[in-house]
């Protein structure tokens, strides 16, 4: 057996690759183990499989395939790992790159072998690695199911909370005739009692005995708030107990819900840090005094069944617990007002869920920030102070004033691109690009022939001041940066931010806020949203354009507050007006002199204007035609424009086969062509025009190009080319990784479906883009806590949850 495939069934046998990976298929290739190793988190979690706690969990980063340093700092933490914990020398393990960049894979398997590995004949299969890096997918995205076997770590604590709360007689939900409702209420004020106990336990039995014995900063770093907590609860309950003690059942809780969404804020302190308070546990514990007083108090707690570490815990499971409950109330309430009442409270313990789950994502974003802090010389800003990270890794950079490429190594945040120079593990930062201050251009498809490092795009200062040209490896690497970068660009100049009379501008609140628009919670610890530099109105990004007029209507130069006339096209305004055909052109007549080549239109097709003249008959417009049902997003995404040949062999030549593109023929500006691949080869095919219908063989006609390319999306191509048994599958402009599904029937696996309740405006290109009212396919509950992933009009990312409603009929 070839040494690869050993090792593949091994980490199946071991519980760390589940047993559907494509490595472990009978097509499986070597680049699939490759790719599955090189973040480093399946190599960490194989350590803790063979020796538990050889790898501290917080030492892992769990999802870094966005960041090359998170990953190799993961393979570093594991060859560590090799040589304190299982005694492997230097020569036998192999260097973080070999493994990141696949420059030597043959050499990872020494460092495998040297664990405990079962005895199997072993077939040398060196030739496997040659050439290894260029297979391997550096836009790949995160997938799932690759985790599914080491990420069931960390839910003791919700294991933990269940106990409990669980009462003396298991409850009476299922029994036939018994009142769900009132079962439901039950469960509501049942575990309430029960968890203030708990917390009335840990401030009696822990606490007060522990203050003899602790510093009080370590009081304060392992107890956060937790007497504040106690007080809250203590309210809550008597509060909890009038609202269901009288005879109108639960048409008490919406308020007192609604009353304690912002004192229950206090959450937000305590579970940001109760992480911090078990590793500072944990230290203090070190000492064998300590160790043994927390063992007598937990004792006398709870009979030693739950340590404090363990209860530590609780308070974070039972604040991201009362949406649940409101959930399942709703479900069983009959009366329609009190139904809706009952949503309203729903909504604001999701809120609160949401609130309290950012601000542990923003710690951990934090804790990233601050690992590329350390290691980055010369740097005496706060990386912190630039935004969320959004992509980091090599590059090559010049500028206007060194024309000469110069190896680099880049950290994109929301608000600049850090360039530093690599020294060993550490880096020098070498200069800090404001993007305020800079416009993003392509630099071009780059040459056919395959080089590496000719891939450009270019930093254009919007001044007239230094510029940067930056080259990446590959075509399909400067895509995924360019894509950060216009999600970054697109954080600091959101859509909307001048609606109004307002100017908003990203902002860290430092207090908890609410939106002005939607009244939500603005979420995370920094950064959070916008905030008007003019009348200080708060809002998130998807809410700019609702807040209403801005309270300050002027800048005091005497004119009054402007009225936008909704026809009127601002020349001066960001975007270009996007325009509908209200009837055919083809061609005929044609523009006047040399005005240029005509584009043919039918009704529906969206055209972008790019020259005007009110007196003047003939415009100058793009050639962003609606080729598809496209709802929302920044226009179709199998349009690719004026086009040869060549240039769409290149952009399709690494994608999957089904992936399509239609162009507009250069040679003729009034003809288009799809592309498209088709069993690892790239088709042609001509789209024919005549007397205003469009067709791609003279069996079938369409009225326009989009229901042309609708069309042949749900019907295969077979009916026109013997030889050509595909639809048109997947928009070149869909992200590969929607393209690439586990299922061996190519169908994406997805877990029910869910109607969005408010709009959410992405923030990363991993995050999806919503509109109320749309229908988003859910295909994972796993990930960040509180973030879902799903699927819409093709685009696959995450989404947070409390923006949907799932299965939404059954609350009807």
């Amino acid at each position: 057996m070839e040494t690869w495939r050993q090792c593949t069934h091994w980490l199946v046998a071991a519980r760390v690759l589940p047993p559907g990976h494509r490595a472990n298929s009978p097509g499986g290739r070597v680049s699939d183990l490759a790719q599955a190793l090189r973040d480093g988190v399946l190599l960490c979690h194989l350590l803790n499989t063979l020796l538990p706690h050889a790898v501290h969990p917080r030492d892992i980063n769990p999802r870094p395939q966005m960041s090359q340093f998170l990953c190799l700092k993961n393979i570093r933490t594991f060859l560590a790992a090799c040589a304190d914990k299982f005694g492997l020398r230097k020569h036998q393990l192999f260097g973080a790159f070999d493994l990141f960049d696949v420059q030597d894979f043959g050499k990872v398997g020494p460092a495998v072998w040297a664990m405990p590995f079962p005895a199997e004949d072993i077939v040398g299969d060196d030739d496997v690695y040659s050439g290894l890096s260029d297979l391997i997918d550096d836009t790949a995205e995160e997938d799932d199911d690759l985790y599914d076997c080491v990420e069931a770590e960390g839910t003791d604590g919700d294991d933990i909370y269940e106990d409990l709360m669980r009462t003396e007689a298991p409850g009476p939900h299922k029994a036939p005739g018994v009142d769900k409702q009132l079962c439901c209420l039950q469960e509501i004020w049942q575990t309430e009692e029960k968890y203030t106990e708990t917390l009335e336990s840990i401030c009696q039995h822990f606490l007060r005995p522990l203050r003899r014995f602790l510093q009080p900063q370590d009081l304060e770093s392992i107890f956060i708030n937790i007497e504040d907590l106690l007080q809250l609860h203590r309210l809550f309950l008597e509060e909890l107990r009038a609202a269901l003690g009288g005879s109108g059942g639960g048409q008490g809780l919406p308020p007192l819900f609604l009353a304690y969404k912002e004192r229950f804020l206090l959450y937000g302190r305590y579970c940001s840090q109760v992480e911090a308070a078990s590793r500072r546990l944990d230290h203090l514990a070190a000492a064998t005094d300590l160790r043994m007083k927390l063992q007598e108090c937990s004792q006398r707690a709870n009979n030693g069944r739950f340590s404090l570490r363990d209860l530590l815990m609780v308070p974070m499971q039972r604040v991201l617990k009362y949406h649940l409950l409101l959930q399942e109330l709703v479900k069983h309430t009959p009366d329609p007002t009190e139904k809706e009442n009952l949503r309203v409270a729903l909504d604001a313990m999701r809120d609160l869920a949401q609130c309290v789950n950012e601000v542990k994502r923003d710690n951990e974003t934090l804790k990233q920030i601050t690992n590329f802090q350390l290691s980055i010389e010369n740097m005496p800003q706060s990386l912190a102070q630039f935004g969320r990270p959004k992509i980091d890794g090599e590059l090559k950079v010049s500028s206007t004033e060194r024309r000469t490429k110069a190896d680099r190594y880049g950290f994109l945040l929301d608000k600049a691109l850090i360039i530093c120079k690599r020294r060993g593990d550490s880096f020098e930062a070498k200069d800090v690009v404001d993007l305020h201050s800079h416009q993003l251009r392509d630099g071009g498809l780059g040459p056919r022939d395959g080089k590496k490092w000719t891939h450009t795009f270019l930093l254009i200062d919007t001044a007239g001041l230094q510029g940067y040209e930056l080259f990446f490896k590959t075509h399909e690497l400067k895509k995924k940066w360019m894509e950060q970068f216009e999600m970054a660009l697109s954080n600091i100049f959101p859509e909307h931010a001048l609606a109004d009379g307002h100017e908003f501008q990203m902002f860290s609140f430092e207090d908890t806020t609410s939106c002005k628009a939607c009244q939500m919670l603005l979420r995370g610890i920094f950064y959070q949203g916008y905030r008007c530099s003019r009348c200080r109105a708060p809002a998130h990004k998807e809410c700019l354009g609702r807040v209403g007029p801005c309270g300050k209507s002027g800048h005091g130069d005497g004119c009054g507050e402007r009225v936008s006339d909704p026809d009127a096209w601002d020349p001066s305004s960001s975007g270009l007006p996007k325009m509908e055909a209200s009837q055919p052109y083809s061609g005929i007549p044609p523009p006047p002199g040399n005005i240029g080549p005509s584009l043919r239109l039918s009704p529906g097709d969206i055209v972008e204007v790019m020259k005007a003249e009110v007196e003047q008959l003939w415009w100058q417009v793009g050639t962003a035609v609606k080729m598809m049902n496209h709802h929302g997003g920044d226009g179709p995404l199998g349009y690719a424009g004026p086009m040869e040949r060549g240039e769409a062999e290149q952009l399709l030549t690494s994608r999957s086969d089904g992936t399509f593109l239609v162009r507009q023929r250069v040679k003729d500006a009034g003809e288009f062509a799809i592309s498209i691949k088709y069993r690892a080869e790239i088709k042609h095919i001509k789209v024919m025009t005549a007397e205003g219908l469009y067709r791609v063989t003279e069996k079938k006609a369409f009225k326009g190009l989009v229901e042309l390319v609708e069309f042949y999306q749900r019907n295969s191509l077979k009916d026109c080319f013997k030889a050509l048994d595909t639809a048109l599958q997947f928009p070149f402009k869909e992200p590969e990784h929607r393209l690439s599904s586990p299922n061996p029937a190519g169908a994406v696996r997805y877990f029910g479906s869910a109607k969005v309740r408010y709009d959410f405006c992405a923030r990363d290109r991993t995050e999806l883009t919503l509109k109320e009212g749309d229908v988003i396919r859910i295909l994972s509950k796993k990930g960040h806590s509180g973030w879902w992933k799903g699927e819409i009009y093709g685009r696959v990312g995450w989404f947070p949850a409390n923006y949907v409603e799932e299965d939404y009929s059954e609350y009807c």
